[in-house]
């Protein structure tokens, strides 16, 4: 490809202040806020696929900032100071992701999050229902809100699960359209003069001079800054980085007549996870079941996941009503041990922002605010 660029595609094209790898929510949130704060900085984001190839439009939609038993899972991992700051980051993405987007585009709605509980789970559930008044507390500084978390039994019969005794809600959650979101995001870039070059996959990069030189399929680009926001994929450059890869396999039905519910759910820890899509139910998880074979960024589903997801739909979810499956898919995600993305200079001039362990949406725009100021520090 680089023998037949002509001079003018070089310059123009392949020469850039800042590279920016990934066209997901981290990697266009930073080229948004580096071109709003340095207008005459040139952006190029470089993009694997032809769509964002990780998780940005394949997720579920979830605006949401964690149920009481994830909370007290990472609660456990990160203390309760850190736990308050990560619902704080996460809490402030989904205001900056709102304040940018604007809440008709990203089709969002606050129809309220619900955590389920089984029958047999009557310790968990006992241990959920003694921490919403500690939770309730401390997010009250953050969201402004009192009573955030509540008991929400009464709702069971009108919802119609099978299999559940009880619940407990989020006033605050919300469900969004991810596809719509990054449509929106890719048409701010734009007009800010964001250049996006999809089908371009990065390959490897090096120094040289005072430059960084970016090899892709496309041929060779040189940048200033090189900004790396592949989440799951990131390994592929720095190994030495603490994350890895995990699938979260999905599926939605067919439009269902009177569908009794909306809003969004979690279930077993936050491992399975459903809302409504209008009339239409996604329903996704399954890791937990096998997290050796989970841990990989290849694209597909298992049966064992698929089987399951279909029994709690049978069986939990949809008991007793007719169903049928429309579309499955699924996205790669990035864990690790610990619960913070990783925003960083990795080497000069060449940073990253990634590992959002599960909460993109939340978090995704406000660490691609932060690696933008990361960026702009040398410029």
């Amino acid at each position: 490809m680089a023998a037949h660029l002509s001079y003018w595609e070089k310059v123009n094209f392949y020469r850039s202040d800042v590279i920016i790898v990934g066209s997901g929510i981290v990697g266009l949130t930073a080229a948004i806020a580096i071109k709003k704060q340095q207008p005459n900085i040139s952006v190029t984001v470089l993009e694997r696929g032809f769509l964002p190839s990780g998780a940005s439009t394949k997720n579920a939609g979830f605006a949401c900032f964690g149920s009481i038993s994830e909370l007290i899972e990472q609660e456990k991992i990160c203390g309760t100071d850190g736990l308050h700051a990560l619902i704080k980051k996460r809490w402030l993405g989904l205001q900056k992701l709102r304040s940018l987007v604007g809440d008709a585009r990203l089709e969002l709605q606050i129809n309220g999050g619900f955590e389920l509980f089984k029958k047999e789970n009557g310790s968990l559930t006992a241990e959920c229902v003694s921490k919403i008044s500690h939770y309730n507390h401390l997010i009250k500084d953050i969201t402004q809100e009192t009573g955030v978390f509540n008991t929400s039994a009464e709702k069971l019969e009108s919802f119609g699960f099978g299999k559940i005794n009880y619940l407990i809600s989020n006033k605050l959650e919300g469900q969004l359209d991810p596809g719509k979101m990054i449509k929106a995001l890719l048409e701010i870039a734009s007009s800010l003069g964001v250049s996006i070059l999809n089908t371009c996959e990065v390959t490897a990069f090096e120094a040289k001079e005072n430059e960084q030189v970016v090899f892709s399929s496309q041929g060779n680009f040189s940048t200033k800054k090189l900004l790396c926001c592949t989440n799951a994929f990131a390994n592929q450059f720095f190994p030495q980085l603490s994350l890895k890869p995990g699938r979260g396999q999905v599926m939605i039905t067919k439009p269902i007549e009177n569908l009794k519910w909306k809003g969004t759910f979690h279930y077993d820890k936050g491992y399975y996870y459903f809302r409504n899509v209008g009339n239409r139910v996604l329903l996704g998880g399954g890791r937990n079941l096998d997290f050796f074979t989970e841990e990989t960024h290849q694209f597909g589903e298992t049966p064992l996941v698929q089987n399951t997801l279909l029994r709690l739909l049978k069986e939990v979810i949809l008991p007793e009503t007719t169903f049928e499956i429309e579309q499955k898919w699924s996205g790669i995600m990035a864990f690790g041990p610990s619960l913070s993305p990783i925003i960083k200079e990795v080497r000069p001039n060449v940073f990253c922002a990634v590992r959002c362990n599960g909460m993109g949406i939340a978090i995704g725009s406000q660490t691609g605010q932060e690696a933008a100021e990361l960026v702009l520090k040398g410029l």
